[in-house]
């Protein structure tokens, strides 16, 4: 399960890099009911998103030309450099070399089937995860799945176990360490029709995915695929923010939280 406690190859922080940050604030705001906190006059416009005191993800500026509004998830890693020598050795692109932030550091990257992603290496990072309005799953899509595991096992030794799920082989991922179903914080499933671009989808967990997506539509969003329920996974849709960036929401099937 998606945790805050880190460990090399897991999700340790999420953010959302917004061509107008305060509109987005506002949307996140009414929709999970986050409060958007500052980093400050020294943090360039960058800042947090909490829920009930502790930060569920982070909110900034875009500051590549061209870039698209997106969000970006961050694996654990415990040594920054040699993950990025890793992903380029592997067939991957590393966007932003390895930057030390006093006792953290980070870079980001574009696997080899243009899916973007990033590492950090902190002793900090979500403070709320897998409870209602905040990351509970990390989806990759991508035209071919296998070789994406391979890569992604060879940067963070991530083991992956196939699931039944309607009309695709799913497999889902865990740590390389301990329990597999303990350490599972995401899956892997093919891009399908309509679908173009390689990318991680972050899944929020919701109390009522339905009235989620009202939420979203009466706040400027979009619905890319309504809610529907998957069985023995839970309630989920897809959907995008007013600036296109694409999220999903999760209400988790009971069965699999026992």
């Amino acid at each position: 399960m998606l945790g805050t406690e880190f460990r090399t190859g897991s999700p340790i922080w999420i953010d959302l890099g917004s061509p107008d940050p305060d509109a987005a604030a506002a949307f996140y705001g009414a929709v999970f009911g986050w409060r958007f906190a500052s980093a400050g006059p020294e943090g360039g416009g960058y800042g947090f998103f909490q829920k009930d005191g502790g930060t569920v993800a982070g909110l900034g500026p875009l500051t590549e030309e061209g870039a698209r509004s997106a969000w970006m998830t961050y694996f654990s890693t415990e040594d920054t450099a040699a993950t990025a020598r890793d992903v380029a050795s592997g067939g991957g692109i590393v966007r932003a070399d390895p930057v030390n932030m006093g006792e953290a550091s980070m870079a980001q990257f574009t696997d080899p089937q243009g899916a973007q992603f990033a590492v950090l290496h902190s002793r900090q990072g979500l403070e709320k995860a897998s409870e209602d309005d905040t990351l509970v799953w990390v989806e990759l899509h991508v035209g071919d799945p296998a070789a994406a595991i391979a890569f992604y096992r060879g940067l963070f030794g991530w083991r992956a176990e196939e699931m039944r799920a309607p009309g695709m082989t799913y497999q889902v991922l865990s740590i390389g360490e301990g329990d597999r179903q303990e350490g599972a914080f995401g899956g892997v499933a093919p891009l399908q029709a309509g679908q173009e671009d390689a990318r991680w989808v972050p899944y929020f967990a919701v109390a009522d995915v339905d009235a989620l997506v009202a939420a979203v539509e009466g706040n400027g969003g979009t619905v890319l695929m309504p809610a529907a329920t998957v069985p023995d996974v839970g309630r989920i849709a897809w959907l995008t923010d007013p600036a296109g960036a694409v999220f999903a929401v999760l209400r988790p099937d009971p069965r699999q939280a026992a």
